[in-house]
């Protein structure tokens, strides 16, 4: 497996989105999604704190983080990636976008991208994200793209999983 860091920032595309490494730039237009352990960012500062901590979590091999940006712009919409490590060949795949681009493929484009950078650079064997029970898009997008829900928590969160054995999906 190939875990981040990595000697270049891997930059993801197709044609509507590229998935592209976050810049100073973008930090106004990312507040409104920016969290870091389930707290919202207030303000561009407090965002730019929160990506600086993402960094981190990228610098020690536990995250990557990218930017959706349109490719047309270059404008960020949104942001995508795995969190929380890798182990066991596993990871989690999270994703948020701007209300003004949600409903029209954007995040399907980003996701499916993703995916397969999990799959054939990272080299996992298994992807999971978790989404509110109650978010009917994210539920949707999340079954789009391959995922399968296999848990449903008291909490109210909905696991999904798409599992990949020898890059041959198979879904649990």
């Amino acid at each position: 497996m190939k875990f981040p860091p990595y000697k270049t920032f891997p930059t993801l595309d197709n044609e509507r989105v590229s998935l592209r490494e976050i810049r100073s730039s973008d930090m106004e237009a990312l507040v409104e999604i920016s969290y870091y352990d389930a707290i919202k960012a207030e303000d561009a500062q407090q965002a730019a704190e929160m990506h600086a901590k993402i960094n981190e979590d990228y610098f020690d091999g536990n995250s990557i983080h990218w930017g959706i940006a349109d490719r047309a712009t270059d404008c960020i919409i949104g942001t995508c990636g795995y969190y929380r490590g890798f182990e066991n060949g596993r990871g989690e795949l999270g994703c948020v976008l701007l209300p003004d681009f949600r409903g029209k493929g954007y995040m399907s484009d980003a996701m499916k991208l993703a995916v397969d950078f999990g799959l054939n650079t990272i080299g996992l064997k298994q992807i999971w994200a978790a989404t509110d029970r109650t978010n009917i898009a994210a539920v949707k997008l999340l079954e789009r793209v391959g995922f399968r829900k296999t848990a449903e928590r008291e909490d109210g969160e909905v696991e999904y999983f798409l599992c990949v054995i020898n890059h041959v999906e198979k879904h649990i």
